[in-house]
């Protein structure tokens, strides 16, 4: 018996479940509309073109309002689903130097307003020199998660999540040292 068919089904008339046992599209359409931007930059911070981050973040939104009753904590499931595809993507992707532009959506305005957003950002120009797996544990950090909770997203040890960030870090740091020189002079 799935989750969906009535209770008498079993033989034992109760009343029927409440409305918490059901996806609220409501409290979907709210985590929806507040966390698809933020899952964009998440991935567009692990390498992703942001077409690409696009197209993922609505793939997984649309898998998270399938399965909204089974997922406990929304913003971590969707984060672990959207890097694993990515991470799919960027494994299966063969370089194609004459890419369709993409066509405008919601999330993705236009392609000259979206290539001067990712031109502007030096956290990202920074972050892609970064190797994949510490450029992703950096973006997890990003967005506000100790390396504990990390090492479990990601199945990995904390003290490999520790490390990675340090060697990030000082990456990070060793790149923008000479452009606070220029910028002192």
């Amino acid at each position: 018996m799935s989750d969906r068919e009535p209770r008498e089904a079993m033989g034992t008339a109760q009343p029927a479940q409440s409305a918490s046992t059901f996806p609220s599209t409501e409290e979907f359409e709210a985590f929806y509309l507040e966390f698809t931007p933020k899952l964009v930059g998440f991935l567009i911070r692990q390498g992703a073109r942001l077409s690409i981050a696009a197209e993922i973040a609505q793939d997984t939104m649309l898998t998270a309002f399938r399965k909204w009753v089974e997922i406990s904590n929304p913003p971590a499931w969707t984060r672990r689903v959207a890097s694993r595809e990515l991470i799919r993507h960027l494994s299966r992707a063969e370089a194609d130097l004459c890419e369709d532009v993409p066509e405008p959506s919601p999330l993705l305005s236009s392609p000259d307003a979206a290539a001067e957003w990712e031109q502007q950002q030096d956290l990202l120009r920074l972050l892609a020199d970064l190797p994949p797996r510490q450029r992703q544990i950096m973006a997890w950090k990003y967005d506000g998660h100790s390396p504990t909770e990390i090492a479990e997203e990601l199945g990995i040890r904390p003290e490999t999540v520790r490390s990675s960030l340090r060697k990030a870090r000082l990456m990070l740091a060793a790149r923008l040292a000479p452009r606070e020189e220029r910028e002192d002079r």
